[in-house]
C-alpha cells in the first residue's frame, strides 16, 4: 500500500495527509474548494478544549430541546420537517444515551492524546495560529447547571482532565474583564485557543512540504473498490477524471454518509449547523476589554476564544435542518447579545458572520479506522470537537493504514519453507 487518497481538505483532512506524509506515504488530498479549510473548518469557536468532551446523549439534552423547539433563536433548535436521515439519527442518539459515560472519557482521553501532537507539529513546522495556553474557564448561572458540571468534571478527571471548580471571585481573577452575576464555574488550565483556519493551512503547507499533493476544485462524486484498491471519480472544471489509489481516507464531514453509501457502509453523520461572529477589536476601549481566557457558556451553549490583539470570535448554537447554510439573523443576534451582556465596553460594530455544519455521529464518537471495504478508511464525524481531536484520529488511521502496509510487507518478505 503506497498511494493513498484524502477526500476532504478540511481539519481532519489536513491532520490525516500530514501524519501520513510522514510515514513515507505517497499522498493525495482532493478537495473541492479552491483552498484548504474553507468550510467548518474556517471560523469555529477557537478551543482546544478536553473540557468540553462531554458527549450530548443526556436526559438534559432532550429536555432543553423540547423546551425550545419553539424559540427560533434557540442554542437548540431541531427543525419540525422529518426526513429518514434526521429520523435515524436520533434514534440512534437516544440509543447511545446509554454509553454517556464511557463515550465521554473516551472523548477526552483523545483530546488529552490529540493536544501532544498538535502542539509538536505546531512548533516542528512553525506554526502560527494565535495560539492561547491560558485555559478555558466554564461559567454556570445556576446550581443544577452547576451540578451537573460537577459530575462530568468525575468523567474528566478519569480520562486525564483535571478540571476544578472556581468561585465567581476566582472567575474574575482568571478573566477581569467578565461581567454579570454567575453562580459558580469551572476552570481547565491545560486547555487552549488559537485559530483553525490558521493552523489548518499552515500544516497543509507543512505536508506539502513533506511530499503530499494538494489538490484543489476536486469534487469527489463516485467512490467504487476495485481489485486492489479504490478508484475515485472527480469533477474538475466540468470535466470528469478517473484515478485509483491503494487506499482512500474519508474525511469529508458532512458529505461523508453519501460517501460511504457508495461502498454499502452506514456512516450516520448529521450536519449539525453551528453559527460564528468573529469581532474586529477597532479600537483600543474594545481591545482592553475583550477577554484573554477562553469561555464556555454552558447554559445558552455559546464560546469565545480571543484570537491576537484585535479578533474575538464567539460561537455556539446547534441547528438540525439538514445542510442549509443560511446565516440567519435570529441566530446570529444571541452571540451578539452575549457580547454586549457579558462584556459591555466591547464594540460590535464591526464582526462577520458564519455558519459551519459539523458532522456529528449519533453517539458524538467520529467514526475512524478501516471500513468493512478493503482500502477504504475513515476519519470523520467528530462534531463539536473537530479541531480538538483532530491530530489523534489522524494519528489512529494513520497508524492503522500503517500497519496494513507493513503486515502486507512481512508476508511478501517471508520466504516460503519447503517440507
Amino acid at each position: 500500500m503506497k498511494t493513498i487518497a484524502i477526500i476532504g481538505g478540511g481539519v481532519t483532512g489536513v491532520t490525516t495527509a500530514y501524519a501520513l506524509a510522514k510515514r513515507g506515504f505517497a499522498v493525495t488530498l482532493l478537495e473541492r474548494h479552491r483552498y484548504a479549510a474553507m468550510e467548518t473548518s474556517y471560523a469555529n469557536g477557537g478551543q482546544l478544549s478536553a473540557s468540553n468532551a462531554e458527549v450530548w446523549n443526556h436526559r438534559a439534552t432532550i429536555a432543553k430541546a423540547l423546551q425550545w423547539m419553539l424559540k427560533r433563536d434557540a442554542p437548540l433548535l431541531v427543525h419540525l420537517h422529518p426526513t429518514w436521515h434526521k429520523l435515524s439519527w436520533f434514534s440512534e442518539f437516544i440509543g447511545a444515551m446509554q454509553h454517556y459515560h464511557d463515550n465521554t472519557i473516551a472523548l477526552a482521553r483523545m483530546a488529552v492524546a490529540a493536544r501532544e501532537h498538535l502542539f509538536q507539529w505546531a512548533d516542528e513546522e512553525g506554526i502560527q495560529f494565535d495560539l492561547k495556553r491560558q485555559g478555558i474557564l466554564h461559567i454556570h448561572h445556576d446550581r443544577a447547571e452547576f451540578e451537573h458540571a460537577v459530575a462530568v468534571s468525575k468523567l474528566l478527571a478519569r480520562a486525564g482532565v483535571p478540571r476544578r471548580a472556581v468561585t465567581p471571585e476566582e472567575m474574575r481573577a482568571i478573566e477581569p474583564s467578565l461581567q454579570g452575576q454567575y453562580y459558580a464555574g469551572h476552570y481547565t488550565d491545560s486547555d487552549s485557543s488559537g485559530d483553525i483556519h490558521k493552523f489548518t493551512t499552515g500544516l497543509a503547507q507543512a505536508a506539502q512540504r513533506l511530499g503530499a499533493q494538494l489538490r484543489f476544485n476536486q469534487h469527489v462524486v463516485q467512490l467504487n473498490p476495485i481489485s486492489n484498491g479504490v478508484r475515485l471519480t472527480v469533477l474538475h472544471d466540468d470535466s470528469a477524471t478517473t484515478s485509483d489509489y491503494d487506499a482512500v481516507v474519508v474525511c469529508a464531514g458532512a458529505a461523508s454518509r453519501e460517501l460511504a453509501a457508495q461502498v454499502g457502509e452506514n456512516v450516520n453523520v448529521y450536519p449539525v449547523k453551528g453559527y460564528s461572529v468573529t469581532l474586529h477589536l477597532d479600537d483600543a476601549a474594545s481591545q482592553a476589554a475583550a477577554p484573554n481566557v477562553s469561555l464556555v457558556d454552558d447554559t445558552v451553549k455559546l464560546v469565545c476564544s480571543r484570537l491576537g490583539d484585535k479578533r474575538l470570535r464567539v460561537a455556539g448554537t446547534a441547528e438540525f435542518n439538514g445542510f442549509n447554510r443560511d446565516i440567519r439573523a435570529d441566530r446570529i443576534a444571541p452571540l451578539t447579545n452575549w457580547v454586549q451582556q457579558n462584556f459591555p465596553e466591547v464594540s460590535t460594530r464591526n464582526l462577520t458572520p458564519w455558519a459551519g455544519l459539523r458532522p456529528m455521529m449519533p453517539d458524538l464518537v467520529p467514526r475512524v479506522g478501516a471500513g468493512k471495504v478493503s482500502g477504504v478508511y475513515y476519519n470523520t464525524g467528530h462534531g463539536h470537537l473537530g479541531w480538538t481531536l483532530a491530530a489523534a484520529t489522524a494519528e489512529m488511521v494513520a497508524g492503522a493504514i500503517a500497519a496494513s502496509r507493513d503486515s502486507v510487507l512481512q508476508r511478501t518478505a517471508t520466504p516460503l519453507k519447503l517440507a
